[in-house]
């Protein structure tokens, strides 16, 4: 499927292309020139909320850089039930497999908000790989993060009640001496993310607030309250 179609390119694309590359871990370390090098070959696309990326079954042969927005990376079940991936950000990306085999998306990606991508074609980044080593370590690093967050989502699935999951989610997004946060998604794709349904993360939110742990907030907003509480859940 040719996802370039119905999509525009701006005239500013030599800056897109600049703060994609500059803004993603695996290429930011390399020298100026080297960047520029990557940048020739990066086209830029832009997607609207709720557009499709790429469906399950689509052929992977390219790397997506979020630029500017926000896309969700979920699988459906043979019943048709949502199960969230993860959630990407500027300067993440997602279509890693591709550098490596030629293969198809297990997963589908849609603009959670309007989104501009860069694209990079594999043809394009193996020879990169091979040019500049430190780029594949980047990547490698990305893959054991990944693979160990899997992990840990998987077994959370087996072994853990609902609420622990809920709990545990929360504490994992404070970020040092902050304590309170913006839900990083809706409560539909966290009950998604977390294996259980958008009423029982909002009932067990209220009861994490009523047994004191945390406090709900406008937009979106907690604030952690008591922190070593929510991990003994």
């Amino acid at each position: 499927m040719d996802t370039n179609c119905g999509h525009h390119q701006s005239g500013s694309d030599a800056d897109h292309s600049k703060a994609c590359v500059a803004l993603v871990p695996i290429f930011n370390h390399l020298e100026a020139e080297q960047m520029a090098e990557i940048m020739e070959t990066v086209n830029p696309i832009s997607y609207k909320r709720g557009e499709i990326i790429y469906h399950a079954g689509d052929e992977s042969d390219s790397l997506y850089i979020v630029n500017k927005g926000k896309i969700r990376i979920y699988r459906l079940s043979e019943s048709g039930k949502e199960q969230l991936v993860r959630i990407l950000s500027p300067g993440e990306f997602t279509g890693e497999l591709a550098l490596f085999k030629e293969t198809i998306h297990e997963s589908y990606a849609e603009a959670m908000i309007d989104t501009s991508v860069c694209l990079i074609r594999r043809s394009d980044l193996q020879e990169f790989l091979l040019k500049y080593p430190s780029i594949s370590l980047k990547i490698l690093t990305e893959f054991s993060n990944r693979l160990e967050q899997s992990e840990k989502q998987t077994t959370r699935f087996a072994t853990e009640k609902v609420e622990t999951r809920i709990a545990l989610f929360l504490a994992e997004c404070v970020d040092g001496e902050m304590n309170e946060f913006v839900l990083p998604m809706s409560k539909k794709d966290l009950a998604s993310y977390l294996g259980t349904t958008p009423e029982t993360v909002s009932r067990k939110l209220t009861e994490l607030e009523e047994m004191g742990y945390i406090k709900q907030k406008p937009k979106k907003t907690i604030e952690i309250l008591d922190i070593d509480g929510l991990l003994l859940i």
